[in-house]
């Protein structure tokens, strides 16, 4: 009976949570981005192809506030809708 009531046994170790799990908004600080991406997807028919300019703006809004982990943008697959480097949007060319 004595094993029965012995809870020492057991530690509990916590770990970081998987990959892509990431907290919740409590403080609603991307709010109005989700707001934007969710009525894009609506008004698309849920085609997310369509809704990725706003998809790209929640992810950078939860990345700026720490909802998430920093990542690339073109790890996250908007490597085509990065902004080019200075040199090459000022149309700069070296000789």
């Amino acid at each position: 009976m004595s094993n029965a009531m012995n809870f020492g046994t057991k530690s509990f170790k916590p770990r970081a949570p998987d990959k892509g799990s990431f907290p919740l908004d409590h403080f609603g600080e991307c709010k109005a981005f989700k707001e934007r991406f969710m009525k894009c997807l609506k008004d698309n028919s849920f085609d997310n192809a369509k809704c990725r300019l706003q998809s790209k703006d929640y992810l950078e809004c939860r990345m700026d506030n720490q909802l998430m982990a920093k990542e690339p943008l073109s790890r996250l697959g908007f490597k085509d809708l990065m902004d080019p480097p200075p040199s090459q949007a000022d149309g700069d060319t070296k000789p």
